[in-house]
């Protein structure tokens, strides 16, 4: 006789909040892996000035290197908090079976909590728009004034690097509109 076993409501939340920690944490190091590609484009930018045996390669490659890691950041960043905005909803939902929320104080359900939550994570989109605009400011600038004549032969590339930029900070201070909002009714 086989027995049918089920997750217990407590052990399903224990795992979405792991889950909600792991994804906040993969945001943190997606800032690492951003700065550290800045500094690396920076670097490069430096060692391939005029003047060096290596300065005939095509720093509008590098320059684009600027843009593509704001861009990654902006997506990897969406990513996240949309997985954690469905992990919260799941939690919400469970913090609602037999209107436990009506004597426990709930988490993903009150919006109170909810909402301080949000407001504090508000602060990685910021500071993720601030790196990224002066990530590009400063890699951008550096390229425009190390090789001026490189960027006035190709200003496509450097104005598509700076489009890119624009667009990735709207997007990232745009954030707040995909965070977690508690809903009044449960599907339950």
């Amino acid at each position: 006789m086989a027995h049918k076993s089920a997750v217990d409501a407590n052990y399903r939340f224990i795992a979405a909040s792991q889950e909600v920690t792991t994804r906040i944490g993969q945001r943190q190091q997606a800032l690492a892996l951003y700065i550290t590609l800045v500094v690396s484009l920076l670097a490069a930018l430096v060692a391939l000035k005029p003047g060096t045996a290596a300065s005939t390669v095509p720093v509008e490659w590098l320059l684009l290197g600027f843009p593509v890691a704001s861009l990654c950041l902006t997506l990897l960043n969406y990513k996240a908090e949309r997985a954690i905005t469905n992990l919260r909803l799941f939690m919400s939902e469970l913090e609602r079976l037999d209107n436990a929320q009506d004597s426990l104080p709930s988490y993903n359900t009150h919006p109170q909590w909810a909402m301080g939550a949000n407001k504090a994570r508000r602060f990685h989109d910021y500071a993720s728009a601030v790196l990224v605009t002066g990530g590009n400011l400063v890699g951008l600038g550096a390229a425009y004034k190390i090789y001026p004549t490189r960027i006035a032969e190709a200003p496509e590339t450097f104005y598509f690097s700076i489009v890119v930029t624009v667009i990735s900070v709207l997007v990232l201070l745009l954030g707040s509109r995909w965070s977690f909002r508690p809903t009044q009714q449960s599907s339950l």
